[in-house]
């Protein structure tokens, strides 16, 4: 069960120690990347300056709760997880989005961050296990890409693409030997599109090109309907 996110009282104490806009900060199964089925503290930021069209957490765009990072980390403590996973929305547009993740690497969690790549990423704690969503033409966001990000990936990091059709596997294809994705991050991940692109074609096609890469499905669409809070 989800836990309702406190109040904020709006205090000058909340606002000097950092704050950021949540959406929802929920305990589930990871539904993707390495750490797939491993139980998971999720902490989803609210706003996004892309708009990819099949986001599935519209939702998240806009809205949300002001938090002071205290009652984040405070939450999040209350679940004892070890992994926790800072998502959005984009969670880098906003600023305290980086403290937040020191403060929870310093408490000891395996943190992981899911960021689309068109902010960024140079200053997050080498800690974070960074997930780079690369978007693909049929996001019709794939001119928001910075390239710059991927000299900041390292061996525990990982490359998403979400694919949509054949056009989509080829450019990926193209971009993963473009700039030798598979030799220096721990995963590229090849997903395709829910509802878009069946995954036995996406798998037949990796099969047939004897491709470097983890093919994945989102486990928590099997699980919950792709239902908010999972």
């Amino acid at each position: 069960m989800n836990k309702p996110l406190p109040h904020s009282d709006g205090a000058p104490s909340a606002v000097a120690e950092g704050a950021l806009r949540i959406t929802e900060i929920f305990y589930s199964l990871q539904g993707e990347a390495r750490t797939v089925g491993l139980p998971t503290v999720f902490v989803r930021l609210t706003g996004c300056p892309l708009r990819c069209v099949y986001c599935d957490t519209a939702y998240a765009f806009s809205g949300g709760e002001m938090m002071p990072l205290s009652a984040i980390l405070g939450q999040v403590a209350g679940y004892a997880p070890r992994y926790v996973t800072v998502t959005g929305g984009e969670p880098l547009a906003q600023p305290d989005c980086l403290p937040l993740l020191r403060q929870l690497c310093d408490a000891g969690y395996e943190v992981s961050l899911e960021t689309s790549g068109a902010l960024p990423v140079a200053e997050v704690d080498p800690r974070v296990v960074k997930v780079l969503d690369l978007k693909t033409p049929a996001s019709e966001e794939a001119h928001r890409n910075d390239y710059g990000n991927i000299a900041h990936l390292t061996q525990r990091d990982q490359v998403k693409f979400v694919i949509c059709d054949r056009a989509d596997y080829e450019w990926a294809r193209f971009k993963l030997d473009e700039y030798q994705l598979a030799a220096k991050v721990s995963d590229v991940l090849f997903s395709p599109s829910h509802g878009s692109l069946p995954g036995r074609d996406l798998a037949e096609w990796i099969l047939a090109d004897n491709l470097p890469v983890r093919m994945q499905l989102q486990l928590h669409k099997y699980l919950w309907n792709d239902e908010p809070g999972h």
